[in-house]
């Protein structure tokens, strides 16, 4: 994919749907709260066995969705909770304004920024279920 929005990949590739990554937890409070604290999400829905956050910008939107395991509405396919093998990426301007504003609120950072020999500069975090998110300013 490149360097290319996420979104507009999904809507040009899978036509006009969109792309809602879910994760399937126990701790819904707290992947609200991570999210809504330190990645600029807002709740768009929510009950007491789901939440749905957004983050809306002026690239796009991005949704992104937390289930609680064994409710009697879902599929099987659905009950297992998060195991792992996922990862996120999120893509800033400044890697160093995003660094500081993070840090400042508190989260811990899982590994520093890094510089990589292709251009890239990131950094990690990890939310309450252990998801690693990958913090990138791409290079040129």
């Amino acid at each position: 994919l490149g360097h290319i929005n996420a979104d507009v990949y999904v809507r040009v590739w899978l036509g006009q749907y969109k792309f809602n990554p879910g994760y399937i937890t126990n701790k819904l409070s707290e992947s609200k709260e991570f999210y809504c604290k330190y990645l600029g999400f807002t709740v768009k829905f929510e009950n007491e066995f789901y939440i749905l956050l957004e983050n809306a910008n002026s690239i796009g939107s991005f949704e992104i969705s937390f289930l609680l395991p064994n409710h009697p509405s879902q599929n099987k396919i659905f009950q297992p909770g998060y195991q792992s093998g996922s990862y996120l990426t999120i893509e800033v301007d400044s890697i160093e304004k995003e660094y500081y504003r993070i840090t400042g609120l508190g989260c811990k950072i899982w590994m520093e920024t890094k510089d990589e020999e292709w251009g890239d500069r990131h950094f990690i975090i990890k939310d309450p279920n252990g998801l690693g998110i990958d913090i990138v300013q791409y290079g040129n």
